[in-house]
């Protein structure tokens, strides 16, 4: 009796390891083919993907990315939730009445859902520049953007010149402003 169930334990053994080692072969798997699938951001020096959303606050108003052919602009996706969000959102109002008036458009992108926290953030923040918003996640997806912020700054020809994930500084946010801005 007691061999049978030492017999029995060894069969146990055997299954779950090999069950542990398909699971982790799995795993594996699932890593290596997240990693060189390809989810790359849209890269530096590609076209940065055509969009149209409606503006924040505005009955119906949209923007599109086409309309700002031969400007800069500078593509930000945030959310209200978003600690290090809040934190450059008054470096960006800081600077975007000198370079509107340089060629350069900064357009935020918001990925929240309720109107009435995202208009109240903006009151608190004294925000001019545009805010359009994501609704469905349509341009998020575009331009596959995982964490945010996540910043994008496109020449006037449309191409992406840099992509940032995480918060900007003012000077970090001023230097790449003045890459896109258009030549005079």
């Amino acid at each position: 009796m007691k061999e049978k169930t030492v017999q029995k334990k060894k069969k146990r053994l055997v299954f779950r390891t090999i069950l542990l080692a398909v699971m982790a072969g799995l795993v594996v798997f699932a890593l290596v083919s997240n990693f060189n699938s390809d989810k790359a951001v849209v890269a530096e020096g590609e076209p940065a993907p055509d969009f149209q959303l409606e503006k924040f606050g505005s009955d119906g108003e949209t923007i599109a990315l086409s309309d700002l052919e031969g400007k800069g602009v500078m593509l930000n996706f945030w959310a209200t939730y978003c600690e290090p969000c809040k934190k450059e959102m008054p470096y960006m109002e800081k600077l975007y009445s000198e370079y509107k008036k340089k060629g350069v458009e900064i357009l935020a992108i918001n990925l929240d859902s309720t109107n009435l926290v995202v208009e109240q953030f903006l009151d608190r923040y004294g925000i001019s520049f545009p805010i359009l918003q994501d609704e469905n996640g349509q341009v998020m997806n575009r331009y596959n953007v995982g964490p945010i912020p996540s910043t994008f700054f496109i020449s006037p020809e449309g191409k992406v010149v840099k992509h940032v994930v995480g918060p900007l500084t003012l000077e970090k946010l001023d230097g790449y402003l003045q890459q896109i801005t258009p030549e005079a």
